[in-house]
This record gives structure tokens, C-alpha cells and sequence, in this order.
């Protein structure tokens, strides 16, 4: 098979119109809600998905959620309200940063980050950065600070802070979703959620926060084709021009930092080369890497899947419940 970006193309508006009947089927079928709850972030997965619920069921019936805090950037709200402006949708803008600080979100990053960097005083912009993916080797994370003076340290983390530092801000994304579910219940509207197939796929959400909603309308599109729907649906140039961010830290941080081994367009066409059993020969030809690093990515894809699969677990029954229906065969809700 001979790879090009071209495998990613697709016609957008028959897609649209594939979503749109979908979601109309869905919300008053086996969802029985009369609207849709989104949390818009300023990104342009959100903001596919918010144009696509208000062209299903109607701007007037579709409610988006600002919901910054301290960390995250002024510039995703700005982009947040324009996008919502245009769409004519109703939105409400909530501060999350005292329900934050309330149940300790920031308390227990900053002791964490402490043990690594003793001087450190809850104030220093900071990151978390992957290594050893690209290159086939085991990942691991390192903490990147930005002293006063301006000077960036970095330092690897140790099991057990890395692993409070995520806890902690996964605080982020679950206090959203609580809200996007108080409105939802409130309206009887249904939660939509924004994943695009490379963070469905990969599990690069949070359990119970961003990988928590009732339905999923570009779960199944790479990020690449979701940028296709956004010229397609004329979203605003900010939101088109916007490069994939985590939102989550206080120094600006890509997703290919965070978690994915490449930027997204070729991470995209790495996932479908995986998918559709491309030998990585004809990645790495295609994408100039070195025969080894296109193999060490098929062997990250792989290992997200493993590391990951308790994201999309539903609960486990000891039994089935006679008279409940079917479990789901994935719930990463």
C-alpha cells in the first residue's frame, strides 16, 4: 500500500450530514434528552463538535461551558467566546479556580512538585514533558520549571510524583464535566464529548472528566479530518489556526510533549498506517524518520492501547444484572 496524506481526506459535507443525522437519532432515541451540554476549551475538536450540535438540533438548544482557571490560557477563552458568538449557541463562563483550590487540586500538585524542586513556591510556571517514545524507548516524564530569573530547569519525575501531580490536575477535567453534568440533568440535555480518534484511541483523556459524556461525534475522525470539518464548517480562523495544546499547565505545552510520540498530522497518518497494517518501512519513508523510530512508534501505539485500556473499561459487574441492559462495550464515562 502506498502511504500519502491522502488517505486522510475525506468529504466533509457528507460526513457533516452523517454526524448530524446520528446525533438527531441518538438524542431522541436511546438518549431521550431535547438538547446538548459541550465544555468548549477554545480548541478546534470543541469547536467541531459545538457547530455540529447546533446545526442537529438547533442553536437555541445547545449550551457551551467556559470553564478556564488559573492555569489555563486567556487566549482559549477569548477563542471560547468567539466561537460560541458566531455559532449564536448559549453559553455560560465559570471560573473553576475556587472549586480548585476548595478540594486541593493546587495543593497537592505543589507538594509534589516540592519534593522535586525543594525552592519551589507554588508560583513557578511549570510543564510535564514525555522522552523515550519517539526513539522507541521506555517513556518517562520529566518536570520542566521556569525559575524568576527566568532560567528552565528540568528534572525526572519519580514514580510517585508523577503520578500525584496527574491526579491532582485530573481535578481539572473532572470539576468540568461535574458542571457539564449539573446543566445537562438541569435542561435534560445530553452530554457531548470531544475526543478525536488519535486521544480516543491512545486513551489521552481523563476517566470520569474529558472521556466522561453521553455521546461522541468525532471519536471516529483523526485530528487531521477534524481540521477538514472546521474549514468545512467555516469555524473562526482563531480556532482553525490554533495548535493542539493540553490547557492544563501553566507554561504553554503541546499534546506531542504531553503524550503522543509526533505532532498530530503525522501521528494521524502513523495511527492509520498502524491501523490499516502499513509496514513502518513505509512510515519512516514517508514521514523521513530513521526505519527504528517508525518502528518505535508502532511499538508506542501499541503500548498506549495496553496502558491505557482501563480508561475505556465500564464498570465491572461481578455478574450480569438480569433486567439492566447490556453492558456497554466501552465506557470511559
Amino acid at each position: 500500500m502506498v502511504l500519502t496524506p491522502g488517505v486522510l481526506d475525506l468529504d466533509p459535507e457528507a460526513e457533516t450530514a452523517r454526524i448530524i443525522r446520528r446525533i438527531r437519532e441518538e438524542l431522541g432515541g436511546r438518549l431521550r434528552r431535547r438538547g446538548l451540554v459541550l465544555g468548549v476549551s477554545g480548541g478546534v475538536d470543541s469547536g467541531v463538535c459545538a457547530a455540529l450540535s447546533a446545526r442537529a438540533v438547533g442553536p437555541q438548544r445547545v449550551l457551551a461551558l467556559l470553564m478556564p482557571e488559573t492555569d489555563s490560557s486567556p487566549d482559549s477563552t477569548r477563542r471560547g467566546r468567539e466561537l460560541v458568538r458566531e455559532l449564536g449557541i448559549g453559553f455560560l463562563e465559570v471560573d473553576i479556580t475556587p472549586t480548585l483550590e476548595a478540594i486541593g487540586c493546587y495543593r497537592w500538585r505543589d507538594e509534589a512538585i516540592a519534593r522535586v524542586f525543594p525552592g519551589y513556591d507554588g508560583t513557578w510556571p511549570h510543564k510535564l514533558v514525555i522522552r523515550g517514545h519517539s526513539e522507541g524507548r521506555l517513556n518517562h516524564f520529566f518536570l520542566v520549571m521556569e525559575t524568576p530569573e527566568g532560567h528552565r530547569k528540568e528534572a525526572r519525575l519519580p514514580l510517585h510524583e508523577y503520578l500525584q501531580i496527574v491526579a491532582a490536575t485530573s481535578f481539572k477535567q473532572r470539576t468540568r464535566k461535574t458542571l457539564e453534568y449539573f446543566h445537562a440533568d438541569r435542561l435534560n440535555y445530553a452530554v457531548v464529548g470531544t475526543p478525536n480518534r488519535l486521544e480516543y484511541d491512545q486513551g489521552f483523556f481523563v476517566k470520569l472528566g474529558d472521556g466522561a459524556a453521553d455521546l461522541k461525534p468525532i471519536a471516529h475522525l483523526y485530528k487531521t479530518q477534524v481540521y477538514q470539518l472546521a474549514d468545512h464548517l467555516k469555524l473562526p480562523g482563531s480556532i482553525r489556526d490554533a495548535q493542539p495544546t493540553t490547557d492544563t499547565y501553566s507554561l504553554p505545552q503541546g499534546q506531542d510533549e504531553f503524550f503522543f510520540a509526533l505532532p498530530y498530522h503525522q501521528m494521524d497518518l502513523a495511527l492509520w498506517a498502524y491501523n490499516h497494517g502499513v509496514p513502518s518501512e513505509e512510515l519512516a519513508r514517508v514521514l523521513e524518520l530513521d526505519p527504528g523510530a517508525a518502528r518505535g512508534i508502532y511499538s508506542d501505539i501499541e503500548a498506549k492501547r495496553r496502558t491505557t485500556s482501563y480508561q475505556h473499561l465500564a464498570p465491572i459487574l461481578m455478574e450480569r444484572v438480569e433486567g439492566v441492559g447490556k453492558q456497554a462495550e466501552s465506557g470511559d464515562s
